[in-house]
């Protein structure tokens, strides 16, 4: 059982980068997928989630507008498009599958995640 985070890079302000949350050894299907990120020196923070179904979604104030998710169970991933990045994005991203998330005063907490997968960097410069 894996979830396996790619896509990250270095990009400059105004850039873009499409994450990718790809699960092997069970199915996306039965999960939520959550991403979140850590800055050096931060605590770990909720950016987005995406239901089962894909129809509800959630995205942190921060990245609203900027970022959307997006899963294709098909495919067995699901998707962060990053566009107008600034240099406050930068951060390790995580995947994370829950059968649902929770938020909480408005923010995506880690509340019931059953599998995280491995961290992709995603560093923006100014």
């Amino acid at each position: 059982v894996q979830l396996q985070a790619s896509g990250g890079g270095l990009v400059q302000t105004g850039g873009s980068l499409r994450l990718s949350c790809a699960a092997s050894g069970f199915s996306l299907d039965d999960y939520a997928i959550g991403w979140f990120r850590q800055a050096p020196g931060k605590e770990r923070e909720g950016v987005s989630c995406i239901s089962i179904s894909g129809v509800s979604i959630h995205y942190e104030d921060t990245v609203k507008g900027r970022f959307t998710i997006s899963r294709d169970n098909a495919k067995n991933t699901v998707y962060l498009q990053m566009n107008s990045l600034k240099p406050e994005d930068s951060a390790v991203y995580y995947c994370a599958a829950a059968p649902q998330f929770t938020i909480g005063n408005g923010r995506l907490t880690e509340f019931g995640v059953d599998f995280w997968g491995n961290g992709t960097q995603v560093t923006v410069s100014s």
